[in-house]
């Protein structure tokens, strides 16, 4: 059995949050770059350039791509070999979800970044003023490590999110419409170039957060553990959604896509879900393994 310290994962919380907000990753910055290639309209091919220059400014100042820097979305894969040790919050909560709060409090006041989470969702809009509480997704996976992965999400972008619960007669056709439809009708509202994550399968909040999980997917890379029909399907809606015209900032052009990155999880004979999480062209994700 590994220990590890509540104030180390705080810590690397801590240190993601600025490396989130100012870094756009590798793989989202060389598809920016395609697309200005790639991109017909002139507008569209200008706005597309003004993205990569947006995220070069970020990356050398160490200022953040978007104001927005969003709901703080973490993924932690916690190895069942780790035992955390530290001070037990009063209130009980898990040392880990402790941590992990402490962590984004501490990294959005050191960097300066903005607080936009309100307490409650109707009748009392106050802001926490620290963009606490974080939105935590934990998962006890086999090993030694603990693996952290913060994807700060925007507010524009998370409005666009989709769920349908399609029947198994709908297929592949009523995926491919419902998913392109979704990107398609919020027009500029995400800040496009998206990249759009796709859920199938699994209930209906488990299909909710695959496609959540989707948009961590490498530009590109294949669908993991999915057959390969999966990457067909891929392509089919991003050629669908990049056909309507939408593009750059809603004005129009050939890319209004980046990436369509599905994931896919068993599900109810009866049911057919399907989830959309959109992301803007800052699609700012870092991670960390302890």
């Amino acid at each position: 059995m590994r220990e590890i310290h509540s104030n180390l994962i705080e810590t690397a919380v801590c240190e993601l949050c600025g490396q989130a907000a100012f870094n756009l990753p590798d793989d989202v910055y060389s598809a920016l770059e395609k697309a200005v290639e790639s991109e017909k309209s002139p507008l569209g091919k200008s706005i597309l350039r003004k993205c990569v220059e947006n995220a070069d400014i970020a990356r050398e100042k160490e200022m953040p791509i978007c104001q927005d820097t969003g709901f703080a979305v973490v993924f932690a894969e916690l190895g069942e070999q780790v035992r955390i040790i530290g001070e037990k919050n009063a209130a009980g909560a898990s040392l880990i979800e402790e941590a992990i709060q402490a962590g984004v409090k501490n990294g959005y006041e050191k960097f300066y970044l903005r607080k936009s989470i309100v307490r409650d969702p109707l009748f009392d809009r106050t802001n926490t003023g620290d963009n606490t509480p974080a939105f935590i997704h934990l998962e006890i996976v086999k090993g030694d490590k603990i693996k952290i992965t913060l994807a700060p999400k925007g507010g524009g972008s998370e409005n666009c999110c989709a769920l349908k619960m399609l029947t198994p007669s709908d297929g592949e056709k009523g995926v491919i419409d419902f998913v392109a439809n979704a990107v398609i009708s919020a027009g500029g509202n995400p800040c496009p170039p998206v990249i759009v994550g796709v859920g199938i399968g699994g209930t209906a909040e488990k299909c909710l957060i695959a496609a959540k999980k989707a948009l961590l997917r490498p530009v590109g890379a294949n669908p993991c553990g999915c057959p390969k029909e999966y990457s067909a399907l891929e392509e089919k809606i991003l050629e669908k959604i990049n056909s309507s015209g939408v593009g750059a900032q809603g004005l129009g052009g050939s890319i209004t896509a980046l990436a369509v990155n599905i994931e896919v999880l068993p599900t109810h004979i009866a049911c057919l879900p399907v989830a959309v999480a959109v992301n803007c062209h800052v699609a700012r994700h870092a991670e960390t393994i302890l």
